[in-house]
C-alpha cells in the first residue's frame, strides 16, 4: 500500500471546473530549481534534470524491504546503483507512460489490481 501524504496546489494541476477554481484561494508553488553543485557544499550534488518537489510517502515495512532487496538485485546484476527514490520514481513513470487508464479504480486495492493484472500478475 502506498500511501501520499502531499498536498499538490491547484495551481500546478489544470482546472476541470474554472468556476471552482475562481472560488479557492490559490497560492503559487515555490518549486526547487535546479541548481549547479557549489565546491565545498556539504550533500550529493542535485541530479534531477526538472522541477521537484519534496513529498513525505507511508509505506509498509514490507514493502521497504521489497524496495531495498530489489536495489540490491539491480546493483548486482547491473552494477548500477538505484535508491528507493529512484525506483519508486520510475514506477511511477512507466505508469503514467503506458497510458493505462486508472481513472475508473474506486479504491487503492481496485487500483493495485488493475496494475497487477496489467502487468500479467496472480493479483486479484
Amino acid at each position: 500500500m502506498l500511501c501520499l501524504c502531499y498536498q499538490q496546489l491547484t495551481c500546478i494541476i489544470p482546472p476541470h471546473d474554472s468556476l471552482s477554481m475562481a472560488r479557492k484561494r490559490v497560492r503559487p508553488v515555490r518549486l526547487r530549481a535546479i541548481r549547479a553543485s557549489k565546491p565545498g557544499r556539504p550533500g550529493r550534488p542535485p541530479v534531477h534534470q526538472e522541477t521537484w518537489s519534496k513529498v513525505s510517502v507511508v509505506l509498509f515495512d514490507r514493502q521497504i524491504v521489497h524496495l531495498d532487496r530489489l536495489a540490491v538485485d539491480i546493483r548486482g546484476k547491473s552494477g548500477k546503483v538505484l535508491n528507493r527514490a529512484e525506483i519508486i520514481r520510475a514506477l511511477i513513470d512507466g505508469l503514467l507512460d503506458s497510458g493505462m487508464d486508472v481513472t475508473g479504480s474506486a479504491s487503492e486495492a481496485d487500483l493495485r489490481a488493475r496494475v497487477a493484472r496489467r502487468l500479467g500478475s496472480p493479483y486479484r
